[in-house]
């Protein structure tokens, strides 16, 4: 009898008479997958070590994209911010870089984001609100006043106006005297997810993935240190997917991207190594790091089965995680610093390659600086106070984490497959067949919270009697942002050289009509301070505005 027959025959043995006839509950893990009450090799007989799980640093890169993973280099810690005017924000940034935090993340309003100046009277109620206003050149060179360009990098929270405040970091170098192949950082720029999940998307599909070859081109030849793309499953799966959902759709955009990439000519591998991705870092600890681990394999062997890549760099999913605000609560806001420290956790033992860890007021506001220097803390005691750090993929080799680690593979892989049956990721974008699926899951996880079915300590079960909350001191949105923004607004227009700005756009639209590379034409017009809204409002006139399937 081999020794697996030994542990078939024993785990029965051990059913029959310690579990016995008593009916065990059945459990799902959050997204749906079937979970046994207990794992044995016989759940991995099937899972070939060398070509399913592997080494750190090799391929399919299950445990990790670097061999010695935090032994060598520890995630980098970013926590996201931005607030109110550049001046404040600079400020902040400052603070965090003091506190020990390695590099930045900006968060940009939703005027900005939309691609809209602070002027702008349909937006004046949004100036400052949820990020950092940037109307022209000066904001941004306001934001990184004092802060050299060459010591740190810096992760831009930008999708449609990508191309512009790419341009506004690039002359900001400049000024500084930093070469540009010397600046790193991540733009998110990912579109697809705008139409999926947040809606601040502003031209029509084609021309937006215009925009992003663009930047992917430009930087390629200009900017090499640039990820140039961080392609998002965070915000989909925040919207209501699951996280079989999230990765699903996540990689099915990154075929888009890679596609659209490879029409003009670029070879895989010259590009590849510098796209990177963002992830959500939910509660169900043991689904989230088997989340990442299938992840990474799956994208490894896209790469280089469907596109033929032979750089490892191209193979090498790396990724950004945010601790889920949707699985925080407003009530017990407190009980949120732990719900972030195992969500912190889930990604560091998933082997992150970035984190941010959500403040614990964010159902209230924005984050104050106390909270999101106590997000910076758990990520700060997980990495120097646990030992976690120590040893590459830890949780490899659990019979349990292997097998949901190739149960998530496979499910994630039947999702792929239907959104490629169905036309792929961009014609079910147009037709709206993922936004519907997004919006049932949500819809079916809301009625299953409602239910008590999962568990919100101190919402749906366990609640305080009190009958009230912590005095908490939140961040309180400055009557004075709009004033302020509006007013330096004016002072630049008023002292740019106006024939020379309209030179610019002319040149902006020239390009945009010829299906040039928009960088060269974008980085001349911000130089010259034009506005955000101004540079938007000119693509517009080639590129048209996105209107919702179905909407006049």
């Amino acid at each position: 009898m081999s020794s697996l027959d030994r542990v078939h025959k024993a785990e029965e043995q051990w059913r029959q008479t310690c579990l016995g006839e008593k009916p065990v509950p059945e459990e799902k893990s959050t997204s749906g997958i079937h979970l046994k009450v207990i794992y044995t090799p016989g759940d991995v007989q099937n899972i070939d070590f060398l070509e399913k799980v592997g080494f750190p640093g090799d391929y399919p890169f299950t445990r990790g994209v670097y061999p010695s993973m935090y032994r060598g280099n520890l995630w980098s810690m970013r926590q996201y911010a931005g607030f109110a005017t550049p001046e404040e924000t600079n400020r902040r940034y400052k603070n965090l870089l003091a506190q020990g935090q390695p590099g930045l993340s900006v968060a940009f309003d939703l005027p900005t984001q939309c691609g809209y100046d602070s002027d702008d009277p349909l937006i004046e109620e949004e100036v400052g609100k949820v990020g950092v206003a940037v109307d022209t050149l000066q904001d941004m060179e306001i934001i990184f006043d004092g802060i050299p360009l060459d010591q740190i990098t810096t992760s831009f929270t930008i999708n449609p106006t990508a191309a512009i405040l790419l341009a506004m970091y690039i002359a900001v170098a400049e000024k500084q005297g930093v070469p540009v192949d010397k600046i790193g950082g991540t733009l998110q720029n990912d579109i697809l997810k705008e139409y999926l999940a947040r809606g601040t998307q502003i031209f029509p599909p084609r021309p937006s993935l215009r925009l992003i070859a663009d930047i992917i081109e430009y930087c390629k030849n200009h900017v090499p240190k640039m990820n140039t793309i961080s392609i998002s499953g965070y915000h989909v799966r925040e919207a209501g997917a699951n996280a079989i959902q999230e990765v699903a759709y996540c990689l099915s955009s990154a075929i888009v991207y890679v596609e659209e990439v490879l029409k003009r000519g670029i070879g895989i591998d010259e590009f590849a190594p510098r796209l990177s991705f963002i992830f959500a870092c939910g509660p169900d600890l043991f689904e989230e790091v088997a989340k990442f681990r299938a992840a990474r394999q799956l994208w490894a062997r896209i790469a280089k089965e469907r596109f033929g890549a032979q750089d490892p760099r191209s193979m090498m999913l790396r990724f950004f995680a945010g601790t889920m605000a949707s699985c925080y609560t407003a009530r017990e806001p407190l009980n949120n610093l732990i719900r972030g420290t195992i969500c912190a956790l889930a990604g560091v033992l998933g082997g992150v390659n970035s984190l941010h860890v959500t403040g614990y007021d964010e159902a209230y506001a924005t984050p104050t600086e106390e909270s999101s220097r106590l997000g910076l803390r758990i990520q700060q005691i997980l990495a120097f106070e646990t030992g976690i750090p120590k040893v590459v993929d830890p949780l490899g080799g659990s019979y349990y984490v292997e097998s949901l680690t190739e149960g998530m593979g496979q499910e994630i892989t039947k999702a792929m497959d239907q959104i490629e049956q169905d036309g792929g990721m961009l014609a079910c974008i147009e037709k709206g067949k993922i936004q519907q699926a997004i919006l049932q899951q949500a819809y079916e996880t809301e009625q299953i919270v409602q239910k008590g079915k999962i568990v919100r300590v101190g919402e749906n079960k366990f609640r305080s009697q009190e009958g009230r909350e912590p005095d908490l001191i939140l961040q309180k949105a400055d009557p004075e942002v709009l004033r302020h923004q509006v007013e330096r607004l004016r002072r630049v227009k008023a002292a740019r050289d106006e024939k020379k700005v309209q030179k610019t756009l002319g040149r902006v639209k020239e390009a945009a009509s010829a299906g040039e590379n928009l960088l060269p034409a974008l980085i001349q017009a911000v130089k010259a301070y034009a506005t955000n809204g101004e540079m938007v409002a000119t693509l517009k006139e080639v590129f048209g505005e996105y209107r919702e399937l179905g909407s006049v």
